[in-house]
């Protein structure tokens, strides 16, 4: 655990370096010569960390309920702070042991405070992470029964020099289930002057019955405005300069995360240090973070919209060239149909484009000429190429297909108006695709296959199996009820019935007939009637298989339903799509309504 000394970071705000004659900063400390050393960098995310909750950003929920907690008195036993990585769970963790040990300036606070002073001996020891009493634990790296062991064993005793013993446990989650079950009993009736703290990014691997005994809180993510305005107060305080632009991307790229915004204004003040007096741009950190050019994506994303691949495929390639990554331009794209819809449907929204900026009033005339189903499927297509891409070895092509599915579809009406225009009869038959778009050699892609639903319905069960057996079909009928399936498969798809009488069968097996088929036949008949049956195979001959008939029946009824008006006219406007099955009006039975049902 590490905080800044105590200076004005208290407050968050960090004085001016000293200056030497040569204005040049005095970090450390004269030697006996009167030589400065250098003190070690600490990064903005350990420099400017808060110290007391006026330093909290974007957690206003929280500092609120805490507030009233402890000028109330009702203060839990156990806190569970949860939130995604960087919005502030160990440093409230710190906070609120601060707060619970704070003793004023003069010693004499006997009270657990919400604004710790900051000076005090059991402060500045929290800061320093030398506190006997407030005890961290990674559950990262102690998961087991044995760590938890050692906890329950120190709270036997009281507090050595505080007002409470604390225990903050980060990343609480990874804790075996022996552990979490060892710390039930001792988290729901903890000793008076004890504390729990827990953090976690992974509430969901955290047992109910933990969640159950603490008071939860979840921290949000960082809105984007409010970052910016958090990332411009301290590069005023290290006099840094940086074009809001760029502080907007850096905000947008940590996504909500304080710890990353910082860490990355860190990193786009060291990408920037060979230009002295330059400030930081958005080109400069956008070019340090791999991001695109907001107007390139907004070209092709027009590209795309408008067919032209090739375009589409040579500007893609020319922002990987210059650094940016597939996934992160797909990303892009995707943001970019989402505002788009924004402002079709809500005019004035921001987002992925600042207000105000020619990309932006770019994006508005765009989005004036696409409708919102076209912007949906965009979405929905980008939406599946960002898992492509993400999950391929080599996501470069991965991104490319993914464009080139987008420019395909880019030029299909809405299905609504196909099929109204199908229903109307206003249809004209699919243009062919150029030959820019595809090889004249290739044929056309056909149409996805659903699952096939054909096929007669099954048979009923026979009542007795002295009935006649008139059929082929009565007598696989017959041998489904007696449960032999593959006998019943063997007859329907490898015999070609010759004739067939009471007693005795003619049949040519195929190919694909077991030897003993006939043999088997004869003693599963004689033991299912109590008679014999004379089983006679010929070499030639025979009528169609029974699923060979079933498959003529199916492709006639598609021919027939194929000559329909309105099937013939889906079938001119989809070249290459097919008919997969054909089913009766009759086998679909309306929904009953309520009144119907209670009448009977």
């Amino acid at each position: 655990m590490y905080f800044c000394r105590r200076t004005a970071l208290w407050r968050n705000v960090r004085e001016p370096p000293q200056l030497t004659d040569n204005n040049e900063p005095r970090l450390g400390l004269d030697d006996a010569a009167g030589r400065s050393s250098p003190a070690p960098y600490r990064v903005l995310a350990r420099n400017y960390r808060p110290q007391d909750f006026t330093g909290l950003i974007g957690q206003e929920a929280l500092v609120r309920t805490l507030r009233n907690a402890f000028a109330s008195g009702r203060i839990a036993h156990a806190f569970m702070l949860t939130g995604v990585r960087g919005v502030g769970k160990t440093t409230t963790a710190r906070i609120i042991a601060r707060a619970l040990n704070c003793i004023g300036p003069d010693g004499n606070r006997t009270k657990p405070t919400v604004d710790p002073c900051g000076e005090c001996e059991p402060c500045r020891a929290i800061a320093e992470s030398r506190f006997v009493d407030v005890q961290e634990m990674d559950a990262a790296s102690r998961t087991g029964i044995d760590d938890i062991r050692e906890i329950i064993d120190g709270t036997r005793y009281g507090p050595a020099a505080a007002r409470y013993k604390i225990y903050i446990i980060d990343e609480v989650h990874m804790l075996t289930k022996n552990a979490f079950n060892g710390l039930l009993k001792t988290l729901e009736e903890p000793p008076p002057r004890v504390k729990f703290i827990f953090a976690t990014t992974e509430i969901r691997k955290v047992p109910v019955t933990v969640l159950s005994r603490c008071q939860r809180f979840d921290l949000r993510r960082i809105e984007t405005d409010m970052l910016v305005s958090h990332l411009t107060g301290i590069a005023n305080a290290e006099r840094i300069a940086v074009e809001p632009a760029a502080l907007a991307l850096i905000a947008r790229a940590a996504e909500g995360s304080v710890r990353d915004g910082l860490s990355l204004l860190d990193q786009a003040i060291a990408h920037q240090s060979d230009e002295t007096g330059a400030s930081i741009s958005a080109a400069s950190v956008r070019a340090m973070l791999g991001l695109a050019d907001r107007g390139r994506i907004l070209d092709l994303f027009e590209r795309l919209l408008s067919g032209d691949i090739a375009g589409a495929l040579g500007e893609f390639r020319a922002l990987y060239a210059d650094g940016a990554d597939p996934l992160t331009v797909i990303q892009d794209l995707l943001e970019t149909s989402h505002f788009l819809t924004r402002i079709k449907v809500a005019p004035g929204a921001e987002g992925f484009f600042d207000g105000g900026s020619a990309e932006a009033a770019r994006a508005a005339a765009l989005a004036a000429k696409l409708s919102v189903p076209a912007l949906t499927r965009c979405w929905q297509m980008l939406l599946k190429g960002i898992t492509e891409t993400r999950d391929a070895a080599n996501p470069l092509p991965a991104a490319e297909m993914a464009l080139v599915r987008l420019a395909y579809a880019a030029d299909l009406p809405p299905t609504e108006l196909l099929v109204r225009r199908l229903r109307e009869g206003d249809v004209t038959p699919a243009a062919p695709v150029s030959a820019a778009r595809r090889e004249p050699s290739l044929p056309p892609p056909p149409a996805p296959k659903a699952a096939v639903v054909s096929g007669s319905p099954a048979p009923a069960r026979m009542e007795s199996p002295g009935e006649e057996i008139r059929t082929l079909e009565d007598l696989v009928m017959l041998a489904n009820s007696r449960g032999e399936k593959i006998l019943a498969t063997n007859l329907e798809t490898n015999v070609h019935l010759i004739s067939m009488q009471p007693g005795q069968i003619a049949f040519r097996p195929n190919a694909h007939a077991p030897r003993n088929l006939a043999q088997d036949l004869s003693q599963r008949l004689q033991a299912w009637t109590g008679r014999r049956w004379m089983i006679s195979i010929a070499a030639e001959g025979g009528a169609p298989t029974i699923a060979e008939g079933r498959q003529a029946e199916n492709r006639a009824r598609k021919d027939a339903a194929a000559q329909e008006p309105f099937v013939r006219a889906v079938l001119d406007a989809f070249p290459g799509a097919e008919i997969i099955s054909v089913r009766d009006a009759d086998a679909f039975e309306p929904p009953v309504s309520a009144e119907e049902e209670s009448n009977g």
